[in-house]
C-alpha cells in the first residue's frame, strides 16, 4: 500500500506507521479519535462544497448552451422569412 503525495513522493506502510506513532505520542490516545473525527468532518465539508461548485458550473454551462441554441434558431427563422 503506497500513497503518492506531490511534495513527499511515495509513502509506504512503514512511513505511515511511523507518522501514526508520532501523532499518537503528540496528541495521546484520547485526543487522536477526536482529531480524526474533526479531519473527517472537514474533508466531508470540502467535498460537499466542491460538488456544489461543480454543479453550479455545470448548470451555468447548460444555460449558456440553451441560450446559444435559442439565438441560432431565431437567426434561422429570420433568414427563412426573407
Amino acid at each position: 500500500m503506497n500513497l503518492t503525495l506531490a511534495f513527499l513522493g511515495t509513502l509506504g506502510t512503514q512511513e505511515m506507521v511511523l507518522i501514526f506513532l508520532i501523532l499518537l505520542l503528540l496528541f495521546g490516545a484520547k485526543k487522536l479519535p477526536q482529531l480524526a473525527r474533526g479531519i473527517g468532518k472537514s474533508v466531508g465539508e470540502f467535498r460537499k462544497a466542491r460538488e456544489e461548485f461543480e454543479d453550479e458550473i455545470r448548470k451555468g454551462g447548460e444555460e449558456l448552451d440553451v441560450e446559444e441554441a435559442k439565438g441560432k434558431e431565431a437567426r434561422k427563422d429570420k433568414s427563412e422569412d426573407s
